[in-house]
Order: C-alpha cells, then structure tokens, then sequence
C-alpha cells in the first residue's frame, strides 16, 4: 500500500467553524441591551459637591511654564498648584522632550511637597 504526499491542507472546515462562530457572536450581539431606567434625580443646594479640576501644566523647549494655556513664572504656578487640592484635582504635566529635566523637576517636587495623587505625565 502506497501512501501519498501531504501536501496541501484543506482550510474549509476551518473556515465553515469560523463562519458559524461568527453569526452566533452577531446574533447573540444584537439582544444585549443595557437594562438601565432613566431618572432626574432632584438637586439640593446644600449637598452639591465641587467637581475636581483637571489642571493642565506645560513646560515647552524653552523653559517658560503654562497653566491650563495660560503663560506664567514659576513661583506664579508653584502658587496656583498649592493652592489645588491634592486629594481630589487632578494634573496632567506635558513637557517638550527638549526641556531640560530641571524645569520638570521643579515642577514634580512642589507636587510631591503637596502630596497629589492624581498626576499624569503625558507623552505621545
């Protein structure tokens, strides 16, 4: 008895299981609902929390600092970022990969004297 040469595989049955998997994905899919009521919950004045602030910080290539878009100096900024509060605000800190890591340094120290929790250093 001779056997032959296996040299091709048969893909159809792959591609058959495939398909059927893929229209009962897409069937099941579409009966998901989100089973949510929609409420207007009333308001009081005198249980309004204060939302945080999401405070951007920017050091371009050449040093000077912005806070949320706005130019500053640094005392200036080491100001407004003590007066934030740490548990709740958050910073977002982009610097220009050509700033020199002092200027960013600074920055980070006097948010660590502070004790913020929420800070995001962005990078692309």
């Amino acid at each position: 008895m001779r056997r032959e040469r296996f040299d091709k595989m048969n893909v159809v049955p792959f591609i058959d299981i495939v398909l059927v998997l893929l229209v009962i994905v897409l069937a099941t899919a579409t009966f998901v609902q989100n089973k949510s009521l929609r409420v207007d919950l009333p308001g009081s004045s005198s249980n309004q929390k204060e939302a945080p602030k999401s405070v951007i910080v920017t050091i371009d290539a050449e040093g000077h600092y912005f806070y949320d878009k706005t130019s500053v100096v640094f005392e200036e900024l080491k100001r407004k970022l003590l007066t934030l509060d740490p548990k709740k605000d958050r910073v977002s800190l982009h610097t220009d990969k050509r700033t020199p890591f002092d200027y960013f340094v600074k920055v980070v120290d006097v948010m660590k004297s502070k004790g913020f929790e929420y800070i995001s250093v962005v990078t692309k």
